[in-house]
């Protein structure tokens, strides 16, 4: 588990998969996303509890301390197409958007990496579109991969969401 002043990122439980599902319900937080079905939500997380076995990190689910209310996740993802690096990545619920909760637990899993993974790098991505998503890319001193932008091989030819953009923070010296 990480601890920041405000968050807890953990492994996730099946009692996740409800408030899961429902973010997933939310067209604010689905709106750069394709559209999943609720077998897909349950997928997500045993492939993030595999995941977590297999490497000792996932995206990890997110709770607020005081109340132990599910968030979102926050956390990496080991190299897999398109991506040849470990990605970060993070969704919260829409209700908490602005609270800066994202970076809070973006900085924690940043650092939480430099510390346990031998990585000279660590990616993220996001449509042209989601600037909220690339703006948090930027203020986590990521930067924009020039040339890199790639059509997503989950979506399909025509889709608005297939294209994206890849950013990349080096490990600090």
């Amino acid at each position: 588990m990480i601890e920041t002043e405000r968050l807890l990122l953990r492994p996730w439980r099946d009692e996740d998969r409800e408030p899961f599902w429902a973010m997933a319900q939310d067209s604010d937080v689905m709106r750069y996303l394709p559209a999943v079905s609720r077998e897909e939500c349950d997928a997500a997380i045993d492939r993030m509890m595999t995941i977590q076995s297999a490497h000792g990190y996932c995206f990890w689910a997110l709770d607020h301390k005081s109340d132990s209310r599910f968030l979102g996740f926050c956390g990496l993802l080991p190299p897999s197409p398109p991506l040849s690096e470990i990605e970060i990545g993070w969704r919260l619920t829409s209700d908490v958007w602005g609270r800066g909760y994202a970076r809070e637990a973006a900085e924690a899993v940043l650092a939480w990496a430099w510390r346990s993974l031998d990585v000279q790098s660590i990616a993220a991505i996001t449509v042209p579109a989601n600037e909220r998503s690339w703006g948090l890319m930027l203020r986590l001193g990521m930067e924009y991969v020039e040339g890199s932008d790639f059509d997503h091989p989950a979506l399909a030819e025509g889709d608005p969401l297939r294209r994206h953009l890849l950013y990349r923070i080096s490990r600090p010296r």
